[in-house]
């Protein structure tokens, strides 16, 4: 199918504003990015921090470690860490410039700032305010809809948005996703000339494949990764369990408080490992070549985000389901798929897990990976010996492009009242 210039470099615009490298679950990272521009713009440690978050964001701090403070979790950890590592420029690395005696730094400074937080009434499902106080001067940041969307900087009451934005050489502006559909899709990763995405692919591998390696080495989180591998030293040499279980090692690894980085998608290092681990494990089994091992990515990579552009950046629908489905693309690509077969492993394997809820980022997310990815190879699986699910099965519906619309509706419309229920739960638990 030919496409025009304007998709390519759409596409590709797509992928790069995409694959960026983050270190630490992103939600936090986020907040702890905000910390650091406030640090900035007021121009020395805050005495009183106002923290207002949405539910969701809420949702996604309340129990993961954060990186580079020896263990500590929860949003006043967040803040501090940000705040103590005040590097702005770093945006979802923020974090990696902490030094190992700067653990005490965070630590004390958690305890002597004055902290009020609170849940903002948004319709939004990410937004984040963030206000501080040091002597007569005060500062406030908002970042809104994605992760490292500055929409406001104020000093003393006074607008810095624009200023600082150039000053720091932020680009807000993203490309329509609107235009993705699968056919589309496929036809723009065999005919992509690589060298432009190469490297970017090639840190996606690299950055995903090292922390996965890390998560089956270490003791992280409940070592899902680990769990699962032991299947394959018993005897049961499956290359399904091992891309199952090196995606799962990766998240735990994540979920745990790693320090090393990794490349993220639709705004989730989990959804990152989660659509490019597998693909890596499959081409290395079947001794596939690096170019079609890159084009399969793209598959993933690029199916992952089509299928989050309906479902939004965060929901009550669990997104690595999405990058699961994605990576079953990928793999069906990868061993000789066209549009039919992909399309089908597609609604197979969309049919099999959607509605599982997303409750906070933590340490099961890595089962709920191993359980996307199963799905994913299972809607190939079940497409090469020509089975499938029908339109009228559930929320499937005649058409790729009109089942995706389906779990876009679900997770975006249907699912609110459970997400909203979720992080009522959450928060009751947690006494916050």
């Amino acid at each position: 199918m030919a496409l025009s210039e304007k998709t390519l470099a759409a596409y590709t615009q797509i992928l790069k504003e995409e694959l960026l490298p983050a270190m630490g679950c992103t939600e936090p990272i986020a907040i702890a990015y905000a910390a650091a521009i406030l640090r900035r713009v007021l121009g020395e440690e805050p005495e009183s921090i106002r923290l207002g978050l949405s539910g969701n964001i809420i949702k996604n701090v309340k129990s993961v470690i954060v990186p580079a403070t020896g263990g500590m979790h929860g949003i006043l950890a967040t803040v501090s860490a940000g705040t103590v590592s005040g590097c702005p420029e770093k945006k979802l690395e923020v974090l990696s410039v902490l030094r190992p005696e700067q653990k005490a730094e965070i630590v004390a400074f958690s305890e002597r700032v004055q902290f009020d937080l609170y849940e903002m009434n948004t319709c939004r499902q990410f937004d984040l305010d963030i206000e501080g106080r040091a002597g007569e001067n005060c500062a406030r940041v908002k970042i809104a809809d994605r992760h490292t969307n500055v929409v406001l900087v104020e000093r003393n009451g006074m607008d810095m948005t624009a200023q600082y934005l150039v000053e720091e050489e932020i680009d807000t502006e993203q490309t329509d996703r609107s235009c993705l559909n699968v056919e589309d899709i496929l036809a723009y990763a065999d005919r992509v000339a690589l060298e432009e995405l190469e490297e970017l692919l090639e840190r996606q591998l690299a950055c995903n494949m090292a922390i996965a390696k890390e998560g089956l080495n270490g003791n992280y989180s409940a070592s899902i990764g680990k769990v699962l591998l032991a299947r394959c030293q018993n005897g049961e040499n499956d290359v399904r369990i091992r891309a199952r279980a090196y995606a799962a090692a990766g998240s735990d690894a994540r979920m745990g408080g790693c320090e090393m980085p990794v490349c993220i998608l639709s705004g989730s290092g989990n959804q990152g490992i989660t659509a490019s681990v597998p693909i890596a494990v499959y081409a290395e089994h079947y001794g596939i070549d690096r170019e079609r091992t890159l084009r399969a990515l793209i598959v993933s990579d690029l199916i992952t985000v089509h299928q989050k552009t309906g479902i939004g950046c965060l929901s009550a629908y669990c997104g690595a389901i999405s990058a699961g489905c994605g990576c079953g693309c990928g793999i069906c690509y990868l061993l000789g798929g066209g549009y039919y077969e992909v399309a089908h492993t597609l609604v197979n394997s969309v049919a099999v897990l959607s509605g599982t809820i997303c409750d906070g980022a933590k340490a099961s997310c890595a089962a709920k990976i191993a359980m996307a990815v199963e799905a994913g190879i299972m809607g190939y699986e079940m497409t090469l010996l020509h089975k499938q699910f029908y339109g009228g099965d559930g929320i499937v519906t005649k058409g790729v492009e009109n089942t995706i619309k389906n779990v876009g509706r679900l997770a975006r419309d249907g699912m609110s009242e459970t997400d909203r229920e979720i992080i009522r739960i959450m928060l009751e638990e947690s006494g916050t």
